[in-house]
């Protein structure tokens, strides 16, 4: 049992401390919300229990590691935390998944070596499906969501994900707090409502 938790804490460090799909390091993030809600009703948000990361199994430590940094962010926009009966609850998760990109295309025209170029342009290119100048990769995509919820009509109103590159495994949990309030400000940003006054 041991062992599992120790895994799934890696695992989830690895998720939030993560996400490179740049020269940068940052990850892709997106964001949308429901174009009808009045975001100006809110001022007030809690957290929907039990968040995504604890009905996917993992240790308690990452769940309260995520929520205060969500809550952070929540509180800087003006929104005050409640027990009970908020305006808002928050809800967030994380997973991986092996994924894989193929940079054919990007390739055909240089070959294996770029023979096929003459004073770096093309002197001609491969057929559409040539496979012997295939580059793919291998590589765990991770990825972290972020939801708020209109908690008296049960919906979702906004919603904020980050998707990466996962390039380091196996950090612990002291090394994973600054990643997480790194990841979820990032998700935070694409936020663009205020609690009113």
């Amino acid at each position: 049992m041991k062992s599992r938790k120790a895994l799934m804490i890696a695992l989830l460090c690895s998720v939030l401390a993560l996400i490179a799909t740049t020269a940068a390091g940052k990850p892709k993030i997106r964001s949308d919300y429901d174009h009808a809600t009045n975001f100006a009703a809110y001022k007030t948000f809690g957290f929907i229990s039990p968040p995504g990361t604890q009905v996917d199994g993992y240790p308690a430590e990452i769940t309260e590691s995520v929520k205060a940094a969500a809550r952070s962010e929540m509180e800087k926009r003006g929104y005050r935390y409640v027990d009970a009966s908020p305006d808002l609850l928050v809800n967030f998760s994380a997973r991986l998944a092996k994924s894989t990109t193929n940079d054919e295309l990007a390739n055909q025209t240089l070959g294996y070596y770029g023979y096929r170029r003459g004073n770096m342009v093309p002197v001609y290119k491969t057929w559409s499906t040539y496979t012997y100048a295939d580059k793919t990769k291998d590589y765990v995509e991770g990825t972290v969501n972020v939801d708020i919820v209109d908690a008296k009509a049960a919906q979702l109103v906004w919603e904020g994900v980050a998707i990466g590159e996962v390039r380091k495994l196996g950090r612990t949990m002291a090394e994973m707090k600054p990643g997480i309030d790194r990841v979820v400000g990032e998700i935070f940003e694409e936020y663009p409502f205020k609690a009113p006054k």
